[in-house]
């Protein structure tokens, strides 16, 4: 039991001791004492535009003066109080007094925001934390128009810096998903151009992504600044040629702005048509233009599904293209992979003792951890002016979808992520890293181009 101390030292050297506990009953009578109104002494009358009658609530001002310290103020000097609330927060206003009585209150995901709203207006910390909490751990909650891009502009709005960077991490890693919903039209300007400069962008390939941001210009009409700073975050060199032709002809977006990025264009060209290592030489292909970002389509990694993961050592190989690069489009590098799912550090291996001949020292397999390495099958002089950044997408079940819960990223000059599933047990199938007792990886290889030599102009 976790009693207060005062408790504890009653029960000192007393094994009668016991606790009686009746605060459920407790909690039933103070529900009852809201429904019922009995000894109330205090009135709330909330009133909303949605209503010509408001909703009365007789209630204890002792009650309402513990949990809020606006309420304390108002009822100081009055015992009838009229609130004027929008129609989505008077809609929840009797849940919202249910708390204050009882410290416990249900909510689903259309109600986050009008309920935060309340628990702040009230200064309810409380239930203000509680909220943002649930709006933190529900991201991946299934909703018929969505609720992460509202939730973001909320966070933006109410100054929320922890929901407002949960919410981006979120969309960003799951962005294909955001993409083909109604929400999607919902973006504001800031958080597009916001998820424009990530690199961590999980989707399927850049040509994606310009065809949602065609699909949002379309249905927002913005004036032609926002459109022109939209369109040049769109990393045309990740585009191939043949698409690039295709988008020029077919695009009317890109008609209607063609001056605002026809220098991008004619850039993206010059990148496929020369030899990476000939391109640098004239431009700086260390910025986020020839960057790739995280691209599910097959020429850029490979899923590998690893069924009963805590059972031993696992490994794979796949083939990825050299670079982005239409010069480099017939290269390609083959990668080996090996998953381990405990690995030993140095400093937990078993080492003999010199105390005692041919002693070990114990080791418990529990004290080991997922390892994940990659290494390229071969070297070759086309890799020159190139290297490899790999990431590794964990996807997860949550509430019945399949979604990207941790991106680990490491560079060439190192074959694995230090922190690997460092905190998944993957010893219980009950374990959230688990899909059906397997482990879902995408490994994603992003070749990154250098500037080796500068030529004076």
């Amino acid at each position: 039991l976790n009693l207060p101390a005062a408790q504890k030292s009653d029960f000192s050297g007393d094994s009668t001791a016991a606790t009686i506990n009746h605060s459920l009953t407790l909690l039933q009578r103070l529900q009852e004492l809201l429904q019922n109104g009995n000894g109330s002494d205090s009135v709330l009358r909330v009133r909303s535009a949605a209503s010509d009658e408001p909703k009365v609530f007789h209630t204890h001002q002792l009650l309402l003066s513990l949990q809020s310290e606006v309420f304390e103020s108002l009822l100081r000097n009055q015992s009838v109080v009229t609130l004027y609330e929008p129609p989505e927060t008077a809609a929840l206003f009797e849940k919202f007094i249910r708390y204050l009585y009882c410290g416990g209150v249900s909510i689903l995901l259309h109600q986050a925001i009008p309920m935060h709203q309340l628990a702040s207006k009230y200064r309810v910390w409380g239930l203000q934390r509680g909220v943002a909490e649930y709006m933190r751990t529900h991201l991946a909650s299934e909703s018929s128009q969505g609720h992460v891009v509202g939730w973001y502009h909320y966070a933006v709005r109410v100054g929320d810096a922890a929901l407002q960077e949960s919410c981006l991490q979120f969309l960003a890693w799951n962005l294909s998903a955001v993409l083909g919903s109604a929400e999607w039209g919902s973006v504001s300007v800031e958080l597009l151009l916001l998820l424009l400069e990530r690199s961590d962008l999980v989707l399927h390939s850049e040509l994606e992504l310009y065809t949602a941001v065609e699909s949002w210009l379309s249905r927002r009409q913005p004036e032609a600044p926002v459109a022109e700073r939209v369109l040049r975050a769109i990393r045309y060199p990740m585009i191939a040629p043949s698409q690039l032709f295709r988008l020029q002809a077919q695009s009317a977006v890109l008609a209607r702005h063609r001056g605002a990025v026809q220098d991008l264009l004619f850039q993206a060209f010059q990148f496929h048509a020369a030899s990476p290592l000939h391109f640098a030489k004239y431009f700086d292909v260390n910025c986020s233009m020839f960057l790739p970002r995280n691209y599910l389509a097959p020429s850029w990694g490979s899923q590998w599904v690893i069924t009963n993961p805590a059972r031993d050592d696992r490994s794979t190989s796949f083939q990825t293209q050299l670079g982005p690069s239409s010069h480099d489009a017939g290269k390609r590098v083959t990668w080996n992979v090996l998953f381990s799912p405990r690995w030993l550090p140095v400093s937990l291996r078993p080492v003999y003792s010199d105390s005692v001949a041919g002693a070990i020292q114990p080791v418990r397999i529990e004290d080991g951890r997922p390892r994940l390495v990659i290494t390229p099958a071969m070297s070759s002089p086309d890799f020159a002016g190139v290297s490899f950044q790999k990431t590794v997408l964990v996807g997860v079940r949550q509430q019945g979808r399949v979604l990207v819960k941790h991106a680990y990223s490491f560079h060439q000059s190192s074959d694995e992520a230090a922190d690997f599933l460092a905190h998944a047990d993957l010893q219980k199938r009950t374990s959230e890293y688990l899909i059906d007792n397997s482990l879902h990886l995408h490994i994603i290889i992003k070749p990154v181009y250098h500037s080796l030599i500068k030529v004076k102009k």
